[in-house]
């Protein structure tokens, strides 16, 4: 099975790949150019092959902040930003020029987490990647780290890099880290054990995953990896988790690494996103009768089987709903505003429809804008 696996990723029609700061950059800072010229001479082989390959790439401040007469990463919002912004072009340029040795022309694709949360922005982008990747082009995606906030310092490029491969409807997903693949201990410890499949949860029990220390430039660890690989394998895409150095035999063979296997199907875009990609506005407490509607049956979210809501939001917005213990079972996009709903609470849509109008006559939160968190 594994094999299996392993074969469709190096047969992959369409593949997204992501690299880290420190496979990049040089542990001071500043772009390592062997090391992309390297990265970039394996991509173009497998594009060369017939394939269709999307980079995402982090390293922007890592090779911005030399530039800037700074020492070491900067720590501060404003200097971090200011880093992105003269590294961003600077590593463009870099991979212009590596691309262009073999005769393929790249693309930049800047994104934040706004692009993926408003559903219209998120669309823009797909359209663009993929009229990119009809005209032969490299698409190069990297947050936007010049405007971003939380997401400049938890290292989220590799949870974009899933989320990017759902996007394209990519066949598979490389990972491209500065260790050889996902281990059961700190992996310079004697003793610490490869991993060479993850199939489901249970391969993960006891598994530490948390930063792998790394060159000192990147933010990423193996924990945001391994919820990279949890995104993309919901959705059907196998991922391979794998050292950069080890580039050529990821993107020809796949024999290398850690792979984890699809847990699921190819799912709408839409829940994708609004399971992995939104950062829920408020909380909706329901009764046992709602959560068994929306969990069991899948049905949409009525205000009868409401109890009690948390929050500031306004219609469209995303809000966790909640079962009688304070779990989170579901999320989804609420079609009131916060402010309307405890007049709504325990009521049917008939008799607010009655009292209220027809408007009224409508689920808070509708079936099909709604993903299942936990059953």
């Amino acid at each position: 099975m594994s094999r299996g696996v392993r074969g469709r990723i190096a047969s992959a029609e369409r593949v997204v790949v992501k690299v880290g700061s420190s496979s990049l950059t040089r542990p001071g800072g500043g772009i390592d150019v062997p090391r992309i010229e390297a990265l970039v001479a394996q991509i173009a082989a497998r594009r060369q092959a017939g394939h269709q390959v999307v980079l995402v790439s982090s390293g922007a401040i890592a090779t911005g902040f030399p530039a800037l007469g700074i020492t070491r990463r900067p720590r501060d919002l404003a200097t971090q930003q200011a880093a992105a912004s003269v590294g961003q072009g600077m590593l463009i340029a870099q991979y212009s020029v590596a691309f262009g040795q073999h005769g393929l022309t790249v693309g930049q694709v800047l994104v934040t987490a706004e692009d993926v949360i408003r559903r219209s922005q998120y669309r823009n982008a797909q359209r663009t990647l993929f009229r990119l990747l009809d005209l032969g082009v490299v698409p190069i995606v990297n947050e936007n780290d010049t405007v971003a906030t939380d997401e400049i310092r938890v290292g989220d490029n590799d949870r974009l890099a899933a989320l990017v491969a759902h996007v394209v409807q990519a066949d598979a997903l490389v990972l491209l880290s500065d260790v050889e693949g996902l281990f059961d201990g700190p992996p310079d410890r004697d003793g610490s054990r490869l991993i060479t499949d993850v199939r489901g949860r249970a391969d993960l029990a006891g598994v530490r995953v948390g930063g792998t220390g790394g060159a000192g430039v990147g933010l990423g660890g193996m924990a945001t990896k391994v919820e990279a690989a949890a995104i993309a394998t919901s959705a059907g895409i196998p991922v391979l988790l794998a050292s950069a150095t080890q580039v050529d035999r990821a993107l020809a063979s796949a024999d290398v690494g850690t792979v984890f296997h699809p847990t699921g199907e190819r799912t709408s875009t839409r829940l994708l996103w609004l399971a992995h990609a939104t950062t829920p506005s408020g909380r909706l407490r329901l009764d046992a009768g709602a959560v068994a509607a929306v969990v069991q049956r899948r049905s949409s979210l009525l205000p009868a089987g409401i109890t009690g809501i948390e929050g500031s939001f306004v219609a469209g917005d995303p809000v966790d709903l909640l079962d009688e213990n304070g779990n989170i079972v579901a999320r989804g996009l609420v079609n009131f505003d916060a402010q309307e709903l405890p007049g709504l609470l325990g009521r049917s849509t008939r008799e607010l429809a009655r009292e209220l109008g027809p408007a009224y006559e409508r689920e808070v939160v509708h079936r099909d804008a709604l993903v299942i968190l936990a059953t």
